[in-house]
């Protein structure tokens, strides 16, 4: 228990996964022979970019959303998210028919808040330096009597991402493969989280990192000091879908068990962006490519391992998607 909420268990992942059957995608696990002899090592790619809405994102919200009783869904729900768990909760809510508010700073990608309006749901803009967005979420949800559905600190969130964990070592088993290492991005830790639940069942040998941007290593300090710590910048960085103010109580509970955090640079994840994009052809955003750019970078090392890396979302804006492809490098 912690703040009042069940840390989540690997039965709540196995009983979300139940949920999200038919509903989310199960994406595949991809042996990549081109990454593989770039790094030296046996690369498996995990891409959420395939995912509905063209995030993980999709999993913790559905899972959130399909748990609330008849009357909580009459309400509606509000969240607050930069705009992949803005999509997953508009996504969620189509299907169910829940009316869906969403809290987005104002300059989140213009990608993110039409995909948010185009599943009807309706965006609350808000200034990400000037105003809390949990403060006006608490307003709206007081106002209206409507659920609160948390980016990444709430065990249904947790354990609905954790089932991307669980498809990576089922079918990792069912190739008879191990994993030496696992690296995912981690914003607020909901992703890593789940995962790291998956992996405590079926893979405990395998080391599971994170990667985050500079000036938002939240968890890196949090892990190096043994309590969380919070962020003193509010933006600034075009990672946008790992801007978290602070690990979470439940995600830091969970995470302590990570292996470590590699930290990189915006021109680190457009590095990766632009890599996907020529020789893996894959879109990812930069947030959704931090994984990537970590290995790239040599910040986390995969010479000699079997490593999976979760590309996490590919909602990418046409002008950064265009910087990246024209920067200098592989063709």
């Amino acid at each position: 228990m912690k703040d009042g909420l069940p840390l989540p268990g690997y039965e709540d992942v196995v009983a979300a996964a139940q949920r999200l059957s038919g509903q989310a995608v199960r994406t595949p696990l991809v042996h990549s022979p081109a990454l593989s002899e770039h790094l030296g090592g046996d690369i498996f790619l995990k891409p959420e970019i395939l995912q509905v809405t063209g995030s993980f994102k999709f999993r913790g919200a559905y899972n959130a959303l399909s748990k609330l009783d008849a009357d909580q869904k009459a309400r509606g729900v509000v969240a607050f998210s930069s705009g992949n768990h803005g999509q997953g909760v508009a996504e969620a809510a189509r299907r169910l028919g829940i009316h869906a508010r969403i809290v987005m700073p104002a300059d989140a990608p213009a990608v993110k808040a039409e995909g948010v309006r185009a599943r009807g749901a309706e965006v609350i803009s808000y200034d990400r330096e000037r105003e809390d967005r949990e403060e006006i979420a608490a307003r709206l949800a007081s106002e209206s009597g409507a659920a609160i559905i948390p980016s990444f600190d709430h065990p249904d969130i947790i354990a609905g991402q954790g089932t991307c964990g669980l498809e990576i070592f089922q079918d990792l088993a069912a190739d008879g493969i191990s994993a030496d290492q696992l690296i995912c991005c981690v914003g607020g830790g909901g992703l890593i989280g789940g995962i790291n639940l998956a992996a405590a069942h079926h893979s405990p040998d395998t080391r599971v990192f994170g990667a985050e941007p500079e000036g938002f290593d939240d968890h890196a300090r949090s892990l190096a000091a043994g309590e969380r710590l919070s962020n003193t910048r509010k933006s600034g960085s075009i990672q946008d879908a790992l801007l978290s103010g602070a690990p979470g109580r439940l995600t830091f509970a969970i995470n302590r068990r990570l292996s470590g955090v590699g930290v990189v640079s915006d021109d680190e994840a457009l590095d990766a962006v632009a890599f996907g994009l020529r020789v893996l052809k894959l879109v990812v955003e930069p947030g959704g490519a931090a994984a990537l750019a970590a290995a790239l970078s040599g910040k986390i090392d995969c010479r000699g391992k079997t490593t999976v890396i979760v590309l996490t979302g590919g909602n990418i804006d046409p002008q950064t998607l265009a910087e990246a492809a024209l920067r200098p490098g592989r063709p």
